[in-house]
């Protein structure tokens, strides 16, 4: 049976049970493994027996650890979404554009609006609301906006860079196997062949500053540098070292960078200027950009009584989250899809050691 063709809409029924064969393997692989440093499994389980029962017994401890927690459980939901986006699965699911760029739009349309960062903990992070006080300490500037939302933008960065291990410890395995790798041994003469053969060049030449520089950049071929780094055993602290490095620092605050200055109150009233000079289609478009920016602001002050906010929410806002689920189902599906081929995949290797 082809391995391609293990897909929920051509062979449902095939491809899920492949697919939970496949998770099974994976789990008690893992705990195989993380049976076998029983140390460290015996302190994971303790710290989290401990944390658990610190965080619903009652006593002057419990508010700072439910605090530790949270922070926790919003850092390392960043790192996963960074992990996703960074590995993919054959989905091109960028969680910056999804998750991590609208925050940092949010955070930065709703400084502008209250003239101030210092937002009320709690609800922020998971709600913003303009503070009763401004700081004057904390002024609204690039800067500023850049230094609130650094944690869960280096979070994500970090979460990338853990995800370009895989190919890293693969190719890796493969050279102290014997064996070596497809994509490094293709011969491929279009432009992202001699692209990918730059990248190969860079790293293998310049070592830990040419990692720094292909992870510093948006770089759609930056898997080729894992593989790369891991074919030619470069030491696993140099290539892990320059990707959290190039990831989570200099290219993270490149990017927020653009997102903070695309999103300021001024350019936003010029593009929207622009878009109602559209012909035709402009005051279309412009209508229910306006009903969105409309309802966020009226959000952020939604604890003054003096203005009203619409619970109901606007067509663009519903139309954004609709777009954000689908493109989670397609991800989910899609993992459910791979998983099915590497069974399938693994089923079709122990045939031909029986053959052979």
């Amino acid at each position: 049976m082809d391995s391609e063709s293990l897909v929920l809409w051509r062979r449902p029924l095939t491809t899920l049970e492949y697919f939970f064969k496949e998770l099974i393997i994976l789990i008690s692989t893992g705990l195989q493994r993380l049976l076998a440093y029983k140390l460290l499994a015996l302190t994971i389980f303790v710290a989290i027996l401990g944390t658990v029962v610190s965080y619903y017994v009652s006593g002057p401890h419990q508010p700072y650890v439910q605090l530790v927690v949270a922070s926790l459980a919003w850092w390392g939901w960043w790192v996963v979404l960074g992990v996703c986006s960074s590995v993919g699965l054959g989905t091109g699911l960028h969680t910056f554009l999804l998750y991590l760029g609208p925050h940092i739009a949010r955070v930065t349309l709703a400084a502008y609006e209250c003239g101030a960062l210092n937002f009320p903990e709690p609800p922020y992070p998971n709600d913003i609301i303009c503070p009763s006080t401004i700081d004057p300490n904390n002024a609204v500037t690039i800067w500023n906006i850049m230094a609130k939302v650094r944690i869960e933008s280096m979070m994500w960065g970090i979460g990338t860079a853990l995800g370009e291990l895989p190919p890293y410890f693969m190719a890796r395995a493969a050279r102290l196997s014997g064996g070596g790798v497809a994509e490094l041994a293709a011969n491929d003469d279009s432009r992202t062949g001699r692209a990918k053969i730059m990248v190969q060049k860079l790293v293998q030449k310049v070592g830990f500053a040419g990692i720094l520089a292909c992870a510093s950049v948006p770089n759609p071929l930056f898997d080729l540098a894992g593989l790369t780094c891991g074919h030619f055993l470069v030491p696993f602290w140099t290539f892990f070292g320059a990707t959290v490095l190039g990831k989570a620092v200099i290219k993270m605050h490149i990017q927020k960078m653009f997102v903070i200055i695309a999103f300021n109150e001024t350019l936003v009233g010029q593009v929207l200027a622009w878009v109602e000079r559209i012909p035709y289609i402009g005051p279309k478009l412009e209508a229910p950009l306006l009903e969105f920016l409309r309802n966020q602001k009226a959000r952020l002050h939604k604890n003054d009584a003096a203005t009203p906010l619409d619970n109901q929410g606007s067509v663009l806002s519903s139309l954004l989250e609709k777009f954000v689920l689908a493109m989670v189902v397609y991800f989910v599906v899609s993992i459910v899809n791979a998983l099915a081929q590497n069974y399938s995949k693994r089923v079709g290797k122990k045939k031909g050691k029986k053959r052979e």
